[in-house]
């Protein structure tokens, strides 16, 4: 990943408090995981921005390096990464993303 690449992502990252680098964006998912997100951050009703992955290669392929992970969707609550759809459902089960949220919200 090239310097500018690097940040790119840091930049849109610390813009947004809730970002989610996804297969399409948060009006018209892509994929069912980036779907899943999608539906799981609306149902806590918290602003959150994306960013479409198929639209820049360059980032597609960064984000995974980035975050040393190796699927999309990925999210980032205040900075920090969380994960794919997988982690962010299991969190929203448990209760434990609406406590992430509104911490980072908070904040």
């Amino acid at each position: 990943m090239t310097p500018e690449i690097k940040e790119r992502i840091e930049n849109l990252i610390k813009q947004n408090k809730i970002m989610v680098f996804m297969k399409g964006s948060k009006l018209m998912p892509m994929c069912g995981f980036s779907n899943n997100v999608v539906q799981i951050l609306n149902s806590l009703g918290v602003p959150f921005e994306t960013f479409d992955v198929l639209e820049d290669y360059d980032i597609r392929q960064g984000i995974k390096e980035y975050s040393n992970w190796p699927t999309i969707p990925q999210t980032y609550i205040n900075g920090e990464f969380i994960g794919g759809a997988d982690i962010m459902y299991e969190l929203y089960q448990k209760g434990e993303l609406q406590e992430v949220v509104e911490v980072a919200l908070a904040s």
